[in-house]
């Protein structure tokens, strides 16, 4: 698979949050080497906290496939998965997770803690983290640089 090309379709989707004045998040699932659902952050558009982009495309991968069980789908996602998706992740069984960046605050694959892949869980994904880091990362540097200079001025 190639790993940069779906990462791109997930900035494409954070980018779509970002026009939103959303936090810039994006994710797609991947079966068989085509994109079945994709989702961006809506936390603000929705006022629901389970609206981060990893969350919307597992639930609508769940639509599509008619299954809760994702066992045979790659989520790419622009920032490392937080506690909620990463439990949503465990629970619909994808066996692969590739994110951008890393999130020293909120990272449970690797910066807090590493659910991900916790041997104590019944199911284990494998982790690859830093594809197109620099950009997911970059995307979201500039988004709340943009932000703070927006309520300073206010």
């Amino acid at each position: 698979m190639n790993h940069e090309y779906f990462m791109r379709k997930a900035i494409k989707e954070a980018r779509i949050a970002e026009a939103l004045h959303e936090v810039p998040i994006g994710a797609v699932v991947v079966k068989d080497g085509e994109i079945i659902a994709k989702g961006h952050n809506l936390r603000e558009s929705t006022q629901q906290a389970k609206a981060h982009a990893e969350f919307l495309a597992i639930e609508e991968a769940n639509k599509v496939l008619g299954s809760w069980r994702l066992d045979e789908c790659t989520l790419y996602v622009t920032l490392e998965p937080c506690p909620m998706c990463a439990g949503a992740i465990l629970q619909s069984r994808i066996p692969t997770v590739v994110f951008g960046a890393y999130d020293p605050k909120a990272g449970c694959c690797g910066s807090i803690v590493n659910l991900l892949q916790d041997n104590r869980f019944n199911h284990v994904a494998n982790v690859i983290p830093n594809v197109l880091a620099e950009e997911c990362g970059a995307m979201l540097t500039s988004f709340f640089q943009k932000l703070r200079a927006r309520k300073k001025s206010k």
